[in-house]
C-alpha cells in the first residue's frame, strides 16, 4: 500500500485537527531546553527564534506558537529550520536537542504542517507582551547592616548573623529571591531587640531623643525617628498605634518603638509611596543605605518627578564617599567574589593561595574599577587595560617586581599576555578548581558575566565525569575535555565554553603564567600498599592555548589580552555591562518591556565614551527605575 509523507497527510487534514502546541510541543521544546538558548541572554540571542519569557501565560505561548511559521517552508514542509536545526539535521550549535525518530519530533512535524497549511497572514501573528512585574524588594544583608548604621549609629554588622543570602540573576538584591523564611524572621526579631536594647543602654547615649522623655517627647520622637526608619512620614493611625505600644512599656517606651520599627514591613521592604519610592531607590542604588534629609525633604516638596531634578540628585550622591563603597558592592556580587574567598586550594601545589593573597586579588579588581568610574575613564579599559595595582603577593604571583608601595600601578610590558580584568589574579583563580585550572568554567563566566548569556545546564543523567588521568594516560586539561567532548549531547553546550576557556590555559589555578601544564599523579592507597607506586610522578605536557568564541566573528585569542581586546569591541559586551548594572539598580531581570530602557542607556553609554558614571545616570534617570517597585499607594 502507498505511504503518503507525513506532510503530506497532515496538509489533508482539516486544520482543526492541528495538535495542542501548548499541550504537545511546547513541552517538546522546553525539554529540549530551546528557551535557554533562544531568549535575549541566551547564545541564541541573534537568531530569527525568540523564545516569550518563563512566565508566559497559554495565550502567550499559543501566540509564540504561530509565529514559528516564519522558520517553515509552506513548499517544502520537510527542509523547514523549525525541523532540521533542532534534530541537528542541519548542523545546530547546540547540537540534536529533540531526537530524530522520537515522540517529541513526530508532535514537532505535525506542528509544522499545520503551520505550513496557514494563510500568508497568520505570520505576522506574535507572542503578546505581558505586563511588566512589580519589584517589591526588602533591604539586602548590606544594606540591613548600613541602614541600622546611619539610623541607630550601630556598628555591630547585625546581618552577619542572618541566613545567607541567595544569588538570583548574578546579585542578592533581586526581588525573586527575598522572600522572608521563618528563619529570617526569627533573625530579624532578635536583631531588633539586640539593637534597641544597645541603642538605650545606659539611658539615651546616641541622642536620639528630641526632648526629656514625657508622652509628648514619645510622640515626637516616634514622628522624627519613624520618617527616617521608614523612609518617609508617618500617618497619625500609625503614630497613634506605636505611642499605645511605647506608652505601655512607659520608660522603656523608646526601646521598644525602635523594636517595634526595625520589624515592620516598611522598614524591610520598599513600600513608600509617591516620590518617597524614588527617593529610597536612589539612595539604596548609589549608597546601599536610607535616605540622607536632603533626599527626603527632596521628596516632600515634590523635587524628584522629573529626569532633571533626580539627575540634579544623582551627581551630588555620586560625589559622596558612600557611593564608591556602594559601587564596589555592585562590583564584588558582578564578579562573585564571594566565591573566591570561600575558594580553595591543593596546598600541595598552591601553597601561596593564603587570605592575604585572596584580599589582594579583590583589591587589585576593585582598584582597576574604581579608577574607570571615578576618574571618568572608558570603562573599557575594564578589559584592556595594559597596567595593574600591585602588591608583594600579586607581584610574585605574576613573577613583576616587588613594587617599593603597596597598590603602585605598573604597566605590563608590551609582549605580555595580561591586560584589564581578564589578566587578573581574580578571574583566573575564580575560575579554576582546587588542583587545576577549568576552560569550562572560564567560558561559562565569560558567557554569563561579560556577554549575559545563559548556557543550557547538562541534560538529566549526562554523565560529566572527565577522563581520569594516569601513568599510562597523562593527558592535559584540553585533551581530557576534548574526549568527553566526542559525545554530541555534551558538545552541544561544552561547544559553547571550553574553546573559550582553551585560550587561557597558560594560566594555572591561581593565575601564574605556565608554558607546560604540570601534571601529578599521586599513587592510589592500593599502590602504596603493594609497593607498585611509591611516589608521585609529574609529566609537563605542552598548552596549546587557541581559543574563540562561538558566535562572534573573528574572536581566535591565545591570551587574556586578546579575549580582552575583543569583548572591548564586541556590542554584547557592551550592552551586557548595561544589563548587569540594570539588574542590580532595579532588583530584577530585565524583559521585553524593557528593551528601550536598555538601548537608551547603551546609547548613553557609548556617546560618553563609554564612562560608567554616565551609565549610572541614564538608568536612574529611566521611567522604569523611576517607576519601578512594589505599591505606591497606602501606609
Amino acid at each position: 500500500m502507498l505511504r503518503l509523507p507525513w506532510f503530506v497527510l497532515a496538509l489533508a487534514a482539516p486544520i482543526s485537527a492541528a495538535p495542542d502546541f501548548l499541550e504537545r510541543v511546547w513541552p517538546a521544546l522546553e525539554k529540549a531546553q530551546c528557551r535557554a538558548c533562544h531568549q535575549d541572554n541566551g547564545v541564541g540571542s541573534t537568531t530569527r527564534l525568540q523564545f516569550p519569557r518563563s512566565d508566559a501565560g497559554p495565550d502567550e505561548i499559543r501566540g509564540f506558537g504561530n509565529s514559528l511559521r516564519k522558520l517553515v517552508d509552506p513548499v517544502n514542509p520537510t527542509q523547514s529550520r523549525l525541523l532540521l536545526m533542532p534534530t541537528n539535521r542541519l548542523a545546530h550549535p547546540g547540537g540534536e536537542r529533540i531526537v530524530q525518530g522520537s515522540e517529541d519530533e513526530s508532535a514537532l512535524k505535525e506542528w509544522i504542517a499545520h503551520l505550513a497549511a496557514l494563510p500568508d497572514a497568520v505570520s505576522s501573528i506574535s507572542p503578546a507582551l505581558g505586563p511588566s512585574r512589580p519589584a517589591l524588594r526588602r533591604l539586602t544583608h548590606a544594606q540591613y547592616n548600613n541602614t541600622i548604621r546611619d539610623l541607630l549609629g550601630d556598628q555591630t554588622l547585625p546581618a552577619e548573623q542572618f541566613p545567607k543570602e541567595d544569588f538570583v540573576n548574578g546579585f542578592t538584591n533581586q526581588a525573586e529571591g527575598q522572600s522572608i523564611s521563618p528563619l529570617q524572621a526569627e533573625a530579624y526579631n532578635r536583631a531588633a531587640e539586640r539593637i534597641a536594647r544597645n541603642a538605650f543602654r545606659g539611658g539615651d547615649p546616641r541622642g536620639l531623643l528630641p526632648c526629656e522623655p514625657s508622652h509628648e517627647c514619645l510622640t515626637q520622637f516616634i514622628r522624627k525617628f519613624g520618617r527616617r526608619a521608614l523612609r518617609r512620614p508617618l500617618s497619625s493611625e500609625e503614630t497613634m498605634r506605636y505611642e499605645r505600644l511605647g506608652s505601655k512599656a512607659r520608660e522603656r517606651g523608646p526601646q521598644v518603638v525602635v523594636e517595634a520599627m526595625l520589624q515592620s514591613p516598611h522598614f524591610l521592604f520598599h513600600l513608600e509611596p509617591g516620590q518617597y519610592a524614588i527617593a529610597s531607590r536612589l539612595s539604596y542604588f548609589l549608597w546601599d543605605t536610607m535616605p540622607d534629609e536632603t533626599l527626603l525633604a527632596a521628596a516632600e516638596r515634590g523635587d524628584l518627578g522629573t529626569s532633571t531634578s533626580i539627575e540634579k540628585q544623582v551627581r551630588r550622591m555620586l560625589a559622596d564617599d558612600r557611593a564608591r563603597a556602594a559601587l564596589d558592592e555592585f562590583l564584588a556580587q558582578w564578579l562573585r567574589f564571594d566565591r573566591l574567598r570561600s575558594a580553595i586550594r591543593d596546598r600541595r601545589l598552591y601553597p601561596e593561595f593564603t587570605t592575604e593573597l585572596v584580599n589582594a586579588m579583590t583589591e587589585e579588581t576593585t582598584r582597576l574599577f574604581r579608577s574607570l568610574v571615578w576618574d571618568n575613564r572608558t570603562f573599557l579599559e575594564f578589559f584592556t587595560a595594559d597596567y595593574t595595582y600591585l602588591t608583594p603577593e600579586t607581584a610574585r604571583v605574576y613573577g613583576l617586581p616587588v613594587p617599593a608601595e603597596p597598590w603602585t600601578k605598573v604597566a605590563f610590558s608590551k609582549d605580555s599576555p595580561r591586560s584589564g580584568v581578564l589578566g587578573q589574579a581574580l578571574f583566573l583563580a575564580l575560575t579554576s578548581k582546587p588542583a587545576d585550572t577549568s576552560p569550562t568554567e572560564r567560558g561559562l563566566f565569560i558567557r554569563e558575566h561579560f556577554l549575559c548569556q545563559s548556557v543550557p545546564p547538562p541534560p538529566p543523567g549526562v554523565n560529566v565525569t572527565l577522563p581520569a588521568v594516569t601513568d599510562e594516560k597523562p593527558l592535559s586539561t584540553r585533551e581530557r575535555l576534548d574526549i568527553h567532548l566526542s559525545n554530541s549531547v555534551c558538545a552541544a553546550c561544552h561547544g559553547l565554553v571550553d574553546p573559550i576557556g582553551f585560550g587561557l590555559e597558560k594560566f594555572d589555578a591561581i593565575g601564574r603564567y605556565r608554558d607546560k601544564e604540570s601534571i601529578t599523579i599521586y599513587p592510589t592507597a592500593d599502590e602504596l600498599k603493594t609497593r607498585r607506586k611509591t611516589k608521585p610522578t609529574t609529566y609537563d605536557l605542552p598548552i596549546e592555548a587557541k581559543g574563540s568564541i562561538r558566535g562572534i566573528r573573528d574572536s581566535d585569542f591565545e591570551s587574556p589580552r586578546g579575549l580582552g581586546s575583543i569583548l572591548a569591541n564586541e556590542p554584547a559586551c557592551q550592552k551586557c555591562i548595561v544589563k548587569q548594572l540594570f539588574r542590580y539598580a532595579v532588583g530584577r531581570h530585565e524583559e521585553a518591556e524593557d528593551g528601550p530602557v536598555i538601548d537608551a542607556a547603551l546609547e548613553r553609554f557609548r556617546a560618553s565614551q563609554f564612562r560608567f558614571q554616565e551609565l549610572i545616570m541614564a538608568i536612574a534617570t529611566s521611567q522604569t527605575f523611576r517607576s519601578e517597585g512594589g505599591p505606591q499607594g497606602g501606609q
